[in-house]
């Protein structure tokens, strides 16, 4: 019954827990899971959703992605560089939390426009609490000046012949 990588999600999920040094029931309640149900997971009886998957990594404080590959919901092949990409702004020490989630938003929207398929925030274990970039005044996308040039202050395109001063 157990399918591609439930096992091995299994075995991890038990190794973490077991560092954490908290009983299953422990973690079951901290996740918002049953108990018998989480002990399927560890056994390799059952294949979790993304969302149980995101509840357990947030209550062992460790990467909802990681759950996502061991569990074949991620190609991990496919799927790395975004990972990596995630994971290298999340550890950047000098940038604020609204200021991560907001490039995160703006990574995510530049993937969907080039055409690739972007999990819901609230399934990568990012941005589930984090403001739309909307919400956030200076929030916005920078500009390619080389592509497009400067703006005036009407928000139209000045032409080249326009910004010298």
């Amino acid at each position: 019954m157990a399918s591609l990588n439930v096992g091995n999600l299994g075995e991890y999920l038990r190794e973490q827990r077991r560092s954490a040094q908290l009983s299953l029931r422990q973690l079951a309640d901290a996740a918002g899971v049953s108990n018998p149900y989480l002990s399927q997971i560890e056994r390799g009886l059952r294949k979790p959703s993304a969302e149980v998957l995101q509840q357990v990594a947030k209550a062992l404080r460790i990467s909802a992605e990681t759950l996502y590959v061991r569990a074949g919901i991620l190609d991990a092949e496919r799927d790395r560089d975004e990972v990596e990409t995630r994971a290298v702004i999340l550890a950047d020490p000098t940038l604020n939390e609204r200021q991560k989630q907001v490039l995160l938003q703006i990574y995510e929207s530049f993937r969907k426009e080039n055409g690739f398929e972007i999990a819901p925030a609230d399934e990568t274990g990012h941005g589930t609490d984090a403001p739309e970039t909307q919400d956030i005044p200076d929030a916005q996308p920078p500009q390619d000046t080389a592509v497009r040039g400067p703006r005036r202050a009407d928000g139209s395109d000045a032409g080249p012949q326009q910004t010298a001063s």
